[in-house]
């Protein structure tokens, strides 16, 4: 395995017989699935599906985001060889992962984007597939919790973020990334009691009852202090996760709509994530990678490596 194969396999994506199993297809040719899995709409026996929704019209900044599914794909290209760093077992080889392609939706007709978005995730969820989503800006995070509320009830919300979300806007026809979470709230589809947000850096005094791990105190007590306190909050709770790129510190991750500096380095965030392994993940999403604005991929690079760690993270407690 490895070096012979990479010399037949090719266009895992659609060539591929096997939902589960690693992939040795050179890094630099063929189609771009999220981990070289297979693209497909056939949902049957698929554990977790790996959806895009390439939209990014709900933005405060920068534009972008539109392109981030398909550049997270690209970077991944680079994983798909051996076992996700650090987990005593893989999420590739334990279950059946699917790439099921981006929502298809009308740009032009924004209004009609947030019904649609939900339908999407609930036709996955109605097969019993979890979902990992690649955005596109963060306001995509609220249809998709409608979807997994109207399945599993209230979640625990694991929040990874520059900014909290939470800025008050009672116009739930207004499609608005800053102000999602609020209405997540208001909508009963998250409890924030039971949930946390992490990284937040920007002043929002209505903090809804979220539990809040700032950047400062991040930084102050380390990365495994911060994951035994969101296993704290979340304890055994149903929870998803969702996590906005700009959580980074932007000289880890400068393609995004809304950097904020002082945030924390990837390589915390890796400790983080792996050090939570055990809580109830129903799913999760990655958010806001925009990458006209970095050239580097780095931070492509930065959310393919966050999007297979909720894999294993979902995965962690479902293992045989």
């Amino acid at each position: 395995m490895g070096l012979e194969d990479a010399k037949t396999q090719i266009d895992h994506a659609f060539t591929r017989d096997d939902l589960k199993g690693a992939s040795f297809e050179n890094a630099f040719a063929g189609a771009t699935s999220f981990l070289r899995r297979r693209y497909t709409k056939d949902l049957s026996n698929v554990d977790i599906a790996i959806t895009g929704v390439p939209f990014d019209q709900a933005v405060t900044h920068r534009t972008g985001t539109r392109f981030g599914p398909r550049a997270i794909r690209e970077a991944s290209s680079l994983q798909p060889y051996d076992k996700p760093y650090g987990w005593d077992y893989n999420v590739l080889e334990d279950f059946a992962i699917a790439d099921y392609g981006d929502l298809a939706f009308d740009y032009a007709k924004v209004s009609e984007f947030p019904e649609t978005l939900k339908s999407h995730i609930a036709g996955i969820l109605a097969q019993d597939t979890a979902t990992v989503t690649l955005g596109g800006d963060h306001y995509i995070t609220l249809p998709i919790l409608e979807a997994y509320a109207e399945k599993y009830g209230p979640l625990s919300l694991l929040q990874f973020d520059a900014h909290t979300d939470t800025w008050a806007d009672d116009d739930m026809e207004r499609i608005d990334h800053g102000t999602f979470l609020y209405k997540a709230v208001k909508l009963g589809l998250v409890d924030p009691v039971r949930s946390v947000q992490v990284g937040i850096r920007t002043d929002n005094p209505d903090t809804l009852g979220f539990n809040i791990i700032d950047a400062r105190e991040m930084h102050r007590i380390g990365p495994e202090a911060v994951a035994e306190k969101i296993c704290e909050i979340l304890k055994d709770y149903p929870t998803y996760l969702t996590f906005d790129i700009d959580c980074l510190d932007p000289a880890f991750a400068p393609g995004t709509g809304t950097p904020v500096w002082g945030g924390p380095s990837t390589a915390d965030i890796a400790v983080i994530l792996r050090n939570i392994a055990g809580i109830e993940l129903m799913g999760g999403d990655v958010v806001e990678v925009s990458p006209p604005f970095d050239t580097s991929g780095i931070t492509a690079v930065a959310g393919a490596h966050v999007a297979t760690e909720i894999l294993s993270l979902w995965g962690w407690t479902r293992r045989a």
